[in-house]
């Protein structure tokens, strides 16, 4: 697999690579208004101009961050874990164009008070879902107005991860209207709003590398600045960062950044709600020889991934699972 890589940094820079790891915040600096904690970004992580040095924002309206404040004991040491640990804010169409534009003002807004990367996700895709757990999506000739919308509600520059599973579910479901194009609008409204964009490309274990490489080249990198990857899934970081380095040498070397949420055991062949997993690697930028620009928390850990396995609907806080996650964390 070719290691090359055309990822433009500035001398200086380039002479200051390093990557600071932030102190885990304790309950009594969260009570205190502490809210973000992360890894500090000293270099340029991408082909575009990267944020500014700065962490990931924790957000403190969480449904995780509720329960481990209503928490005790033991558990309140497990859900610390994925209440302090910054995670991304969706957006999708369980709300109007215009109440989602608040919610990003709100979430991008206190973030950049705070000087830290927010991450958004966008989920409205006409056909999301094809009908499954997280079927939905907003109509095919709303679709436009509503990314506009909710893209004029972004402050600073956040990371997006746009429209989880549908490059990936490409043709696979009636619905869809014009895909490829709706990805390349939003894209490149949500650009020209600050977002650093990332389009997903499923997982490791879905598409072929070669296949992966030839649907991000439909939607193309004139404003998305690369692909994200292991959204919502459970794939090692090693095999999804061995699969996306091939990806990327067939799409010109762009970045990506990888989903770690819940992937500290790696996948037993199960996508919804599988037992028995754990919460993976702390979000952090990274500056290294690959085109890896960052690790996230894409998927919010403890919130259901639909009514299967035991779980509730998706999105609805689990807190079995939750601490089950946290458990079986290997920090």
């Amino acid at each position: 697999m070719s290691r090359a890589r055309r990822r433009t940094r500035t001398a200086a820079l380039a002479a200051a690579l390093a990557l600071v790891t932030a102190a885990t915040l304790t309950a009594q600096s969260a009570a205190a208004g502490v809210t973000s904690l992360g890894v500090t970004s000293l270099g340029v992580t991408s082909l575009e101009t990267a944020p500014a040095a700065s962490e990931f924002y924790v957000d403190t309206h969480t449904q995780a961050y509720a329960a481990w404040e209503a928490a005790s004991g033991t558990d309140k040491d497990l859900l610390a874990k994925i209440a302090l640990t910054p995670q991304s804010y969706w957006v999708g169409s369980w709300a109007d164009a215009d109440r989602s534009r608040d919610e990003v003002v709100d979430y991008t807004g206190r973030a950049a008070d705070a000087g830290a990367t927010g991450v958004l996700t966008v989920y409205a895709i006409p056909g999301r879902d094809c009908g499954n757990h997280s079927g939905g999506g907003v109509p095919e000739s709303e679709y436009a107005r509503w990314v506009d919308t909710v893209a004029s509600g972004i402050e600073g520059n956040p990371v997006v991860i746009l429209e989880p599973d549908a490059l990936a579910q490409l043709g696979d479901c009636d619905g869809q209207g014009d895909r490829v194009g709706y990805l390349r609008y939003a894209a490149a409204s949500l650009t020209e709003a600050g977002a650093r964009v990332y389009v997903d490309a499923g997982h490791s274990g879905w598409l072929s590398p070669a296949e992966a490489a030839r649907r991000l080249q439909l939607i193309g990198f004139s404003d998305a600045v690369g692909f994200a990857l292991n959204t919502s899934n459970y794939q090692t970081t090693a095999a999804t960062q061995a699969y996306a380095e091939e990806v990327s040498s067939q799409v010109g070397g762009r970045p990506y950044v990888i989903d770690t949420s819940r992937n500290g055991n790696g996948s037993n062949g199960e996508w919804c709600n599988p037992r028995g997993r754990a919460l993976g690697e702390r979000p952090r930028f990274v500056d290294d020889a690959t085109a890896l620009d960052a690790l996230l928390w894409v998927k919010l850990p403890g919130e259901s991934d639909g009514a299967c396995n035991g779980g509730p609907a998706a999105g609805a806080w689990w807190q079995e699972i939750a601490l089950e996650l946290a458990a079986n964390a290997s920090w």
